[in-house]
């Protein structure tokens, strides 16, 4: 069984053959992973990435490798640049695609919302009422499928008199007391034995007639002022006992809800909105946002495919990037192509963090993270050795 597996076919060809040369020289050395992480310092779990082609070593890593097995380090320094920049275009071409299916995602959502909400409309659309035993479509109702929707002929204000005096009786009069089925004195003059109907009972004293013109108003009795009052007095009462239910309930609420001034054991403690609210991360990463601040982006499972670079310059003979992952919400400088001496700061707002070149050999040097919410916050610098410096902008 061969010792590796075959290299993942969407991996860039820059990238390939660095991997591969990486698997030569451990194949030469006779070490395995395991050797190999307790000589360079780096994880198995990390080796195991890097030479599997799903995570590009970091430039710490090749130059300990390159002293395990007895390797000349600029050489093998100079192929990892070459596969850094690979991988970088790799992320960005990642970046765009990932962004492209959101977008089509979206698109796609809000078709299937709109056709949704047309279907609910159209179905929303066919009614019927009834009236009787009969049954008439709507107005403006939607027919069979595929015919067009009919509107009935609709009548005219004196087609729907005579259909409405045609289907009812006609309604009783109506008369002072608001009573159905007394239509009052005749209005040909007072008839024998017609009387006032008979109230029922807590109806209330029906109201006195107007005495006609000059006539002195006679006071109402004192029996119905008697009535009056304490139907007055028995509604005030409701009403106070009411308004005493709603106050008990309120305090008891009140109470419950407060009870201890929640400074007791039992007072429940509302989540607080940032843990509520905080993303889950993707499995390797370790931190995110103000957490990653003053961590290296490599051991915090923030390079690789989570990162891109967001700025770009030229400070002599070196390249001067702002480095950006999105999922950590972070950037970091980095200078390639330099000297020992070399130095390279970034900053985002008041948060500064610096980085240099030290090591003989050494053309790469890296900031720690600092939180930004957008990569155009954050702004890189480099101080050369020879004197030289510059920004991003």
């Amino acid at each position: 069984m061969p010792r590796w597996k075959a290299l993942p076919d969407e991996l860039d060809p820059q990238i390939k053959e660095f991997t591969s040369q990486l698997r030569a020289l451990v194949d030469r050395s006779g070490l395995s992973i395991a050797a190999l992480a307790d000589r360079t310092g780096y994880s198995k779990t990390s080796w195991e990435r890097y030479l599997g082609g799903r995570l590009l070593a970091p430039k710490g890593a090749i130059v300990a490798l390159a002293e395990v097995t007895g390797t000349h380090p600029v050489h093998l320094t100079t192929m990892w640049e070459l596969a850094e920049r690979a991988w970088s275009r790799a992320e960005m071409r990642h970046d765009r695609t990932m962004e492209q299916i959101r977008i089509s995602q979206a698109r796609a959502a809000l078709g299937e919302f709109g056709a949704a909400e047309a279907e609910a409309q159209g179905a929303g659309g066919t009614r019927t009422a009834h009236r009787g035993t009969g049954t008439a479509a709507v107005p403006g109702a939607a027919g069979p499928a595929g015919a067009p929707p009919r509107v009935p002929a609709q009548p005219t204000a004196s087609d729907a008199d005579d259909r409405e005096r045609a289907g009812r009786a006609p309604a009783p009069e109506v008369n002072s007391w608001g009573l159905a089925g007394y239509e009052g004195p005749s209005r040909a003059g007072g008839r024998p034995g017609t009387r006032p109907p008979t109230l029922p009972d807590g109806a209330g004293t029906p109201p006195v007639p107007p005495a006609p013109y000059g006539a002195q108003q006679q006071p109402a009795p004192a029996a119905n002022r008697s009535a009056q009052g304490s139907g007055g007095r028995r509604w005030l009462t409701l009403f106070l006992a009411s308004a005493g239910a709603v106050l008990v309930v309120v305090a008891a609420v009140f109470l419950f809800t407060h009870r201890g001034g929640g400074k007791g054991e039992g007072a429940a403690k509302a989540p607080s909105p940032a843990a509520s609210t905080r993303p889950s991360l993707p499995a390797g990463v370790k931190c995110a946002g103000a957490a990653c601040t003053g961590k290296d982006a490599e051991a915090m499972g923030c390079s690789g495919t989570l990162v891109s670079t967001a700025k770009t310059a030229t400070v002599g003979a070196t390249t001067l990037e702002v480095r950006y992952s999105r999922t950590c919400g972070t950037a970091w400088g980095r200078i390639t192509g330099g000297v020992p001496g070399d130095q390279v700061e970034v900053s985002a707002g008041k948060a500064r963090q610096k980085g240099d070149i030290t090591a003989a050999g050494d053309t790469i040097a890296y900031t720690p993270m600092v939180a930004v919410k957008d990569p155009a916050d954050a702004e890189a610098c480099a101080t050369l050795a020879s004197g030289q410096t510059g920004c991003t902008k």
